[in-house]
């Protein structure tokens, strides 16, 4: 029986929510913009993680003031933390939430620790690595979901997220030469494929790996339509859309 082999929780590395991490930027009291040790560390964190994607920006006030003043406030926070990601060109999901709660929150006793804008993001740099640890473990008939490699719409083009995946199972392709995949593609939204849409993404890939150097002995491909969708059809939001319109890999020999 084939088994489907899910990133280790302990990697961090799923296709999705648990893929979510956080940077937090402090401000001075009554000031929009981050204090000097934050600014320090947030142009750091945006060089470091140049293909991160933001989810959520969420700012916060400390409990001194009106209400309505400390919204103000956070979402001034908010403003500054979008213009310093926009200036060092992250990336925006689609839908990303950006909030300033004022007081409306679970606030800390500590004043300095309220004083904040928390950017959540996906970074496929990093889940490339436990990508790479899940694979070396795999056995023959391991299903493997690929963090990130997903596709634009009733299309074969990947996303710009997941070129880094990509590249990597190019990669592990070259330094496992008795690695053999097969490449399963799949769709989201469609009870009823049309187009073989999961075809053409799996075939893509192949096509791309084949291009790239690997034998083609060591390839075979596959689509599945949306018979084995990550979330359920209808999908609740563009976020579980992206992640059914992916591709995964089979080992079948290793």
């Amino acid at each position: 029986m084939k088994k489907i082999f899910l990133l280790p929780a302990f990697l961090g590395a799923c296709l999705n929510i648990s893929a979510q991490q956080t940077f937090t930027a402090y401000f001075d009291f009554d000031i929009d913009e981050a204090n000097k040790p934050s600014q320090k560390k947030l142009a750091e964190w945006i060089a470091e993680n140049p293909l991160a994607k933001v989810l959520k920006v969420y700012a916060y006030a400390d409990t001194v003031g009106t209400p309505q003043y400390n919204i103000a406030l956070s979402q001034r926070r908010a403003a500054y933390a979008l213009q310093q990601l926009s200036d060092g060109r992250l990336e925006m999901a689609a839908g990303a939430e950006v909030k300033g709660f004022g007081e409306d929150f679970d606030y800390s006793a500590n004043q300095d620790e309220n004083r904040k804008v928390v950017v959540y993001y996906e970074n496929p740099q990093k889940e490339v690595k436990a990508f790479t640890k899940a694979i070396e473990a795999a056995k023959k008939g391991d299903i493997l979901k690929l963090p990130n490699l997903n596709f634009y719409n009733n299309s074969d083009i990947i996303l710009r997220e997941s070129q880094p995946i990509l590249m990597e199972l190019l990669q592990i392709l070259k330094d496992m030469p008795n690695l053999k995949i097969e490449i399963q593609g799949h769709i989201c939204c469609q009870e009823v494929e049309q187009n073989d849409v999961s075809l053409k993404r799996a075939v893509a890939i192949y096509q791309f790996l084949v291009n790239s150097g690997i034998d083609k002995n060591r390839l075979a491909y596959k689509s599945f339509g949306s018979t084995r969708p990550v979330y359920p059809l209808p999908e609740k939001n563009e976020e579980e859309r992206v992640a059914n319109r992916r591709v995964e890999i089979m080992i079948t020999d290793n």
